[in-house]
């Protein structure tokens, strides 16, 4: 049986890159771990930060993000309340702008920074990961994802990949599938450091992604089992498949059963008939 996660899926990470901060918000619980991690950007002597993930709409933790400005942009994983509630108050504290990148996999440069737009739906239908290295020195041609020499290399994931535990496909507007394909995005990255959305930083984002895509596919052989067994609900399938879970995270892991149950209907609907008979509760 798979067990409910509570560990990091990786190694824990040293040290952060020599260019980001860790401004951690004050909204700890079940959801959010330690509290959402504020990630301010900018190599030392760029005169200017990027922030990823503003959090929460919390004057004292707003304002202690913009006073390591000033804040030539900001960056979003998701729109999440505990990722961007405080989004708005925090352009208007500092006068920056949204990030927009012209397309996926586009880039700019940034308070010494090179950032490229990684689309990794999944999570919600809007998640985000950003991949961020100087942007001083030559970049070797390593495929889709450029390495720069000697750079220190990050991945900020958002809620895709945390620093502990798992996270939720927050279904409906999460899917499975699209979860799935991101992950194995996200294996490209071996060695590279994730920096969370919450928990602590990940020494390599590659290892955490292969152990979560190990974790889905053995919970959702869980949910096939439950369906044959005569879990009829989304309700029946956590009973089941949940047991070890404190009944406190019973309804986030509904999200993810109901996900998991749309991933199956669909697979059932192209290959025939298989574990049908779903009811909603």
């Amino acid at each position: 049986m798979t067990g409910h996660v509570t560990a990091p899926a990786a190694a824990l990470a040293d040290q952060l890159p020599s260019w980001a901060t860790l401004v951690r918000a004050p909204n700890p619980g079940p959801m959010t771990l330690d509290g959402t991690n504020t990630w301010v950007l900018g190599v030392p002597g760029s005169g200017e930060v990027v922030v990823v993930d503003p959090g929460p709409l919390d004057e004292a933790h707003l304002a202690a993000v913009a006073a390591r400005g000033p804040v030539a942009g900001v960056l979003v994983t998701h729109g999440h309340p505990d990722h961007a509630e405080g989004l708005d108050r925090f352009l208007e504290l500092t006068g920056a702008e949204p990030l927009v990148f012209r397309c996926a996999w586009s880039t700019i440069e940034l308070a010494g920074l090179r950032i490229r737009l990684l689309v990794t739906p999944g999570h919600t239908a809007d998640s985000l990961c950003f991949v961020v290295e100087r942007a001083d020195g030559p970049v070797e041609d390593a495929g889709e994802f450029p390495v720069e020499p000697g750079g220190e290399r990050a991945v900020f994931t958002g809620d895709t990949i945390l620093g502990r535990g798992t996270t939720v496909v927050a279904h409906p507007d999460g899917d499975l599938a699209d979860y799935l394909a991101s992950l194995e995005t996200l294996t490209e990255f071996s060695g590279v450091p994730a920096l969370p959305g919450h928990g602590p930083p990940l020494a390599d984002c590659a290892a955490a992604a292969r152990f979560y895509l190990a974790h889905r596919r053995a919970r959702l052989e869980q949910v096939r089992a439950a369906v044959r067994q005569g879990a009829r609900t989304a309700p029946e399938v956590v009973a089941a498949v949940y047991a070890d879970v404190d009944r406190s995270l019973w309804g986030a892991a509904e999200w993810s059963v109901r996900a998991q149950l749309a991933y199956l209907d669909h697979e059932n609907r192209e290959s025939g008939p298989g574990a049908g008979g779903l009811d909603s509760p």
